[in-house]
């Protein structure tokens, strides 16, 4: 049953993640992979806030925490695609875009997950 669980959570993440980052690309253009980071960002934020909300606030059951984890976050942060992303500015030969895109990526979103699990430490306890 917790294979069903985390497909839906899945399908869920998939769903919104395409959402956002065409809201964010329609927004800022092209040019730069924002629509990934952003998910990323927010996707590492939301882990650590949701992490610390059900460790600390609610007594849920190992399904719900698939489901909301692995499933909806897994569905929605893009890995893959954030190395897609690195992959096509380094072959346009935008080295530094890439190097700052990898290191944006990565410092931001473990940053996100500490602001997450703060968040919520601090302002929902």
């Amino acid at each position: 049953m917790i294979y069903l669980w985390v497909a839906l959570g899945g399908a869920i993440g998939a769903a919104g993640r395409f959402f956002v980052t065409s809201l964010v690309t329609r927004t800022v253009g092209h040019g730069f992979p924002w629509g990934t980071i952003s998910v990323n960002v927010v996707g590492s934020f939301a882990m650590g806030a949701i992490i610390s909300f059900m460790a600390l606030k609610m007594n849920v059951s190992n399904e719900i925490r698939a489901f909301m984890t692995i499933g909806v976050l897994g569905g929605f942060t893009t890995f893959s695609a954030f190395s897609l992303d690195f992959a096509i500015l380094v072959e346009r030969k935008e080295i530094l875009s890439a190097f700052g895109y990898a290191a944006g990526s990565v410092g931001l979103s473990i940053l996100a997950v500490f602001a997450g699990l703060i968040f919520v430490r601090t302002v929902l306890s």
